[in-house]
């Protein structure tokens, strides 16, 4: 019988194995989709089979969509299950090697079943668990001829343990299989967004294209133009870049969408259905449209809010088309990942409140089709509703039924119905703990209310009981329609010492910016930004 090695050493050997197997798994998905890497593909079916109740309550305080709090989650666990698997096999490699296959199965299930998979997205969790079994079959037979120590302590010619060549070979092995997995996915992980989509890039520029030549044909109703002013010094771009336009989804695996085969299928409670191609789409009337879109998990002053030029189909005339029945008081929309929005039925067929089927979005130099993590080939965009009630990217279906009869995916996990977009504001300069000279000092920022607009924002210093006296700000030119932020900017004439400046907007209805502090769960957060600055 085979004299056990140490758990200690075989638990290495596994974990280090382990490793390699999930590095060169990372690496060789680069090759046939950064999604199909074997902790991606395990990452979103957590996602997928986690509880409601349980996914919400994980959410507070990491936001939506937290990918790497549960791609961390996955390498723990299996770090775990891999050197536990190891301590097993003290005396023969077996169970360590079959226990590394099981859970290389595991990840090629995932890969398989995940949204969108292709037909090569389970080769890299398959290479994953050769790669595993294979070395930790090596390291365990090492780990095994390391001569055991005598009663002393020594070897049985009277060297120190540590003397030993093999158990040398099998540190520096093990070290080396543990550090190549590290640097492998860490380097995979770094190299993945900066690749091209190999599977849609292609068809990407082809539908940008495509969309510039129906605008230089004067096909498509431009938005107004931005109005001189619009943009204040010190204040972030009105426009939003598109690589800084701001991402919250559950999607682990951007989901890859052939526009040749995309189709949206309107039904439910509708008295005709109707399946829309993209070609149906692009042959209907197009329209640019100015949009500001703010994340229900954005704090208070937080950056989880942008503004683009949009291009798309009005969603209200095509909708009315289905002859929807008025009872269905929600419109749910579904991704292609199964991810699901509930909107008010009255917001998205009223043609005043402007939603769009969205095609793309503005670029530097014209508009661009959207990006993959922004939807394509099409999303929709519903001013004035928070994202999680309207924003479905790579959108498929939509149905029309009730919100008794159907929650979807986020009011499932706890967070409210959909509600109005709150008045908002945020200070953008000076920084946070700048040091500014005294005297005038400027304050800039940017407010939104989606629709109704921005009708006054005062800027003021915060005291014990809350704020002085209000600086009222001058407000920037907004393009027509009040679907956007506004940018302001105000003079404070302060001597030196230390101030907590505070801002609050006032909506195009005359209400005010609410003081009251509250958390984004359930339905947004509120309250008075802030920001701390030394006057010298």
């Amino acid at each position: 019988m085979a004299r056990p090695a140490p758990p200690a050493r075989t638990a290495l050997a596994g974990l280090a194995a382990a490793a390699l197997g999930v590095g060169a798994g990372q690496a060789l998905a680069l090759l046939i989709a950064p999604a199909a890497g074997p902790v991606n593909a395990v990452a979103e079916q957590v996602v997928a089979l986690t509880p409601p109740a349980l996914a919400g309550a994980a959410t507070v305080g990491a936001g939506i969509g937290s990918r790497y709090t549960v791609v961390a989650g996955v390498l723990v666990v299996l770090a775990l299950a891999a050197a536990g698997l190891g301590a097993l096999s003290r005396r023969s490699p077996w169970p360590g090697a079959w226990g590394l296959a099981v859970l290389g199965l595991a990840g090629v299930v995932a890969a398989a079943t995940a949204s969108g998979a292709g037909q090569l997205d389970m080769v890299p969790a398959g290479a994953a668990a050769v790669v595993a079994v294979t070395v930790f079959r090596k390291l365990h037979a090492l780990a095994a001829r390391i001569p055991a120590p005598t009663a002393d302590g020594t070897l049985p010619d009277g060297r120190p343990v540590r003397s030993s060549l093999t158990r040398r070979r099998f540190l520096r092995t093990t070290a080396l299989a543990g550090t190549g997995g590290v640097v492998l996915g860490t380097g995979a992980a770094a190299a993945a967004p900066l690749l091209p989509s190999g599977r849609i890039g292609p068809a990407r520029e082809a539908l940008t294209a495509r969309i510039r030549m129906l605008a230089a044909q004067g096909r498509i109703a431009a938005a107004p133009a931005l109005p001189a002013g619009a943009q204040v010094p010190g204040a972030a771009a009105f426009t939003t870049a598109v690589d800084d336009f701001y991402r919250i989804d559950t999607a682990l695996r951007v989901p890859s969408v052939d526009p040749a085969s995309w189709s949206l299928r309107v039904h439910g409670r509708v008295g005709r259905e109707l399946t829309l191609t993209l070609d149906d789409l692009l042959t209907r009337p197009l329209v640019e449209r100015w949009v500001t879109m703010a994340c229900v998990s954005n704090e208070v002053g937080g950056d989880l809010v942008s503004t683009t030029r949009f291009t798309g189909v009005e969603l209200a005339p095509l909708l009315a088309a289905a002859e929807p029945d008025p009872v269905a008081d929600q419109a749910l929309s579904t991704s292609t990942d199964g991810w699901t929005a509930g909107s008010p039925s009255s917001l998205l067929l009223d043609p005043a409140r402007g939603a769009l089927l969205a095609v793309a979005m503005a670029g530097p130099d014209g508009p661009v089709a959207l990006p993959p993590e922004h939807g394509f080939p099409v999303r929709i965009v519903v001013p004035g509703l928070y994202g999680y009630v309207s924003a479905t990217k790579w959108v498929t279906d939509i149905e029309f039924t009730t919100f008794g009869a159907r929650a979807d995916y986020w009011r499932a996990r706890g967070w409210a119905p959909p509600g109005p977009m709150e008045t908002a504001a945020r200070i953008e300069s000076p920084a946070s703990y700048a040091s500014v000279p005294a005297g005038r000092v400027v304050v800039t920022g940017t407010a939104w209310a989606v629709p109704r607009g921005i009708r006054r924002v005062e800027v003021g210093v915060q005291d014990g009981g809350g704020s002085g006296s209000w600086v009222t700000a001058e407000l920037a030119p907004v393009p027509a329609g009040g679907a956007t932020w506004r940018q302001w900017r105000a003079e404070l004439d302060l001597p030196p010492g230390g101030y907590t400046l505070v801002c609050r907007a006032t909506d195009g209805d005359g209400v005010v910016q609410t003081a009251e502090r509250r958390s984004p769960l359930p339905g947004a957060a509120t309250g008075w930004p802030t920001r701390t600055v030394t006057v010298t």
